[in-house]
This record gives structure tokens, C-alpha cells and sequence, in this order.
């Protein structure tokens, strides 16, 4: 490594991603603010969160195939001065007093589709600006800026600037694209996958998702890891969906400690991203992947059985470090192993699945603790922890991994 560092290209994308993610962790908050306080009705509350989710379904396939067909530097700044004036409008229409729900579910609706196409460019031509050494580090310092920027900044930054004005929080937010998209200008170089091509001779998309998903499922180590992280934040999911309710029942916590217990999770996650690389190097990936399946199990284990807040919290913290580690290590994983020309659609297909059994065990969480009691999810999730662990524990030999980290990317064509 003796030499390699992270160089301008890196700090561009570093700090365009985070004042990405800020603005959009604005908007997160601040949009089921707006909606309750137009209206009390759950079922138009709870349509803002699925209008959000509904693009990460629709084109996280068809966005990786874009993401392998054109430059990712000029597709990612074109999606953000697409959301610069979308949310500047919905920003004016606040402030006019003239806002309708159906203009807000729009904009949430524009900005989440062009985050899913966004954040696959992103880490899709982030192996042409890294050395293959220092992959864990770009990755852990990109999760630590989001972390930062939208997991803990932009919750008290957009309450407060919506109580000031509830247009502010949206002005901003389309001041971070802008942004963005001008630190994205000033990136040299040109990022197609493949530059060889032909622009005028192209597949059928179905073809090209068609070939992504065989590339993966091919690749035993990186589908064994998007299917666990599948499997896992359906459980994950369908366990935070209920626990406010946990909070308020058996820890005895109100409003700022339900927070709070957020705020511990997004500590640790925020610790595991900076200190990452090394974590990884010291534990070796193998280790660092089955403790976090213990990590996982132990995790749905607490919630299930303690009625002690601290404790709770500690947990929470755990999980955020071993999040942030999986996290690194499946992203450096799939950048090292996946031909170039195929990294965004390797990369969508995982947030698919992901984004799967996230929608999934949002719609389980509430209907399992509804009818079986409010501890079952917690339940549910240990015991399917325990079966995943037993059974993908020897996926994650040492000699696989290794073997994974020293194997050079082939070409898929």
C-alpha cells in the first residue's frame, strides 16, 4: 500500500455522496412532517413511506443496466439537476401555501428513483478512482458521510428548520444537489464501463438484467452475502417497524428515548465506517462477516427478552458497528470481483433483493406482532439468524475469502 492514497477524484465523490445524502435525509424527515400536518389519516401518512420504497423496486434492475451503458460521472450529475428543480418547485409550492399531497408523493417519488439509479452509479465507478488496496477505506469513509449527513444530521436539522418554515428544509435540500452535482463537474475523466461500445448498437435491457442476475448468482461467496443481507433486513425491518411500540411498552421510553435508541445504532455505525478498514484488516473479512452473523442473532436475542434501556442501547450500538463492517466488506467484495462493465448491474440486483426484504418485512412486522404478540418479530429474527449462520458459516472460510480478495475481476463479453 506504500504510496496509494485517496486522491481529489475521491474527496469530489466523498463530499458530492454526503451533501447528497444530507439533502435527501432533509427531505426523509421533513416530508412525513408536511404530510401530518395536512392530514391525521394513517393510511396517507404511511403512502409517503411506500411512495418512497416504490422506486427502489421499480428501478434499481433497469438503473444498473443504464449505470453499464453510459458515463456514471455524467448520468450521476444529470440526476441531480434533475431533483434541483423538482423539489425547488415543491419547495415554492409550500411557501405559496398551495401545496397538494399528490405533488409531494410526486417529488418523494422523483427523488428516491433517481437515489437508487444515483447511488449504484456511485459505487459503480468507485473502482476507477481507487486503488484495489484501499477499496475498504473509500468504501468505509463513503458510509461514515452518510452515516453522518443523513443518518445523524439531518433528523434534528430538518426538525428544526421546519419549525422555522416548512418550505426550508426542501430549499436546502435542492441547494445539495446542486452542489453535488457541481463537485461531480469537476471530476476528471470519463467513467463508461465501456468505451469501446458502439452507442448505436445496443441489447435489450431484459437481456442485460437477465445477464446480471446469472453473473451473481454464479458468484457463490457475493450471492450467499446479498441473500443474507436480504434475509436479514427482512427480519431487521419487520423488528424496527414495532420498535417504537417496544420502547414504549417494555423499556419504558418516550419520544426522545425511542430516538435515542436510533442515535446509538447510527453511532456505531458511523464508528465502524471510519475505523472500518482497519477492523477489517485486524479481525480478517472471514471473521469479520461470521462475528457479525452472532452479532445479528444476539441482536433479535436482547430485544426479545430485555426491558433494560441501556442495555438496548449498547446492543443497538453493536449492531450499527457490525452493519457498517458488513456493509464494507460486500461493497469491496463486489467492486473487487465483478467485471467493469457489469458493475451496475451487479450492484443493482443486490439492491433489489435488499430493497426486497426491506418492503417485506415492513408489511410482516406489524401483522406478526399484531397477532402473536409484539416480541415475536424479535423472536422470529433470532431463530432465523441462528439457521443462517449455521448454515452459510462455511461459505466464509478463511481460504474463500482470501482467495475472493486476491482474484482479479474477469471480463463478462
Amino acid at each position: 500500500m506504500t504510496g496509494e492514497r485517496l486522491d481529489g477524484r475521491y474527496v469530489k465523490l466523498w463530499a458530492a455522496s454526503t451533501t447528497s445524502a444530507l439533502g435527501s435525509g432533509l427531505a426523509t424527515v421533513a416530508a412525513p412532517l408536511l404530510i401530518a400536518s395536512r392530514t391525521d389519516e394513517p393510511l396517507v401518512v404511511s403512502g409517503g413511506f411506500a411512495v418512497a420504497w416504490l422506486p427502489w423496486l421499480l428501478f434499481a434492475l433497469p438503473g444498473g443496466v443504464l449505470v453499464d451503458r453510459v458515463d456514471r460521472r455524467k448520468l450521476m450529475i444529470i440526476l441531480d439537476w434533475i431533483r434541483v428543480p423538482v423539489v425547488a418547485l415543491l419547495a415554492v409550492a409550500i411557501t405559496a401555501g398551495d401545496v397538494e399531497i399528490a405533488l409531494l408523493y410526486s417529488v418523494l417519488f422523483v427523488i428516491n428513483a433517481s437515489e437508487v439509479v444515483f447511488r449504484t452509479a456511485s459505487g459503480a465507478m468507485l473502482p476507477a478512482i481507487v486503488p484495489k488496496s484501499l477499496l475498504e477505506r473509500a468504501n468505509g469513509r463513503l458510509y461514515a458521510g452518510t452515516t453522518l449527513s443523513h443518518g445523524m444530521l439531518s433528523g434534528p436539522l430538518s426538525g428544526f428548520l421546519f419549525g422555522i418554515a416548512a418550505s426550508i428544509p426542501f430549499y436546502v435540500n435542492a441547494g445539495t444537489y446542486a452542489v453535488s452535482a457541481l463537485l461531480l463537474g469537476l471530476i476528471a475523466g470519463a467513467y463508461r464501463s465501456r468505451p469501446g461500445d458502439d452507442p448505436g448498437v445496443r441489447r435489450s435491457m431484459r437481456s442485460e438484467v437477465a445477464e446480471g442476475f446469472r453473473w451473481l448468482a454464479g458468484q457463490r461467496l457475493l450471492r450467499t452475502m446479498v441473500g443474507l443481507i436480504g434475509m436479514l433486513n427482512l427480519t431487521l425491518v419487520a423488528a424496527t417497524s414495532v420498535l417504537v411500540l417496544l420502547a414504549k411498552e417494555r423499556l419504558q421510553l418516550g419520544a426522545v428515548g425511542y430516538g435515542l435508541l436510533f442515535t446509538c445504532m447510527a453511532v456505531g455505525g458511523l464508528l465502524g465506517s471510519v475505523t472500518g478498514d482497519r477492523l477489517i484488516a485486524w479481525c480478517t473479512p472471514t471473521w469479520t462477516l461470521r462475528i457479525g452473523l452472532l452479532i445479528e442473532a444476539a441482536t433479535h436475542l436482547v430485544l426479545a427478552t430485555s426491558t433494560n434501556a441501556p442495555v438496548v442501547g449498547v446492543t443497538l450500538f453493536l449492531f450499527g458497528v457490525h452493519g457498517a463492517l458488513w456493509g464494507i466488506v460486500g461493497s469491496s467484495l463486489r467492486q473487487r470481483l465483478t467485471p467493469p462493465d457489469m458493475l451496475g448491474r451487479v450492484g443493482s440486483t443486490s439492491l433489489f433483493i435488499i430493497a426486497g426484504g426491506n418492503c417485506v418485512g415492513a408489511l410482516l412486522g406489524g401483522a406478526v406482532a399484531s397477532k402473536f404478540g409484539l416480541t415475536t418479530p424479535y423472536w422470529a429474527g433470532f431463530v432465523v439468524a441462528v439457521l443462517v449462520s449455521a448454515l452459510t458459516w462455511r461459505v466464509f472460510d478463511r481460504a474463500v475469502v482470501s482467495a475472493a480478495y486476491a482474484e482479479e475481476p474477469a471480463v463478462s463479453r
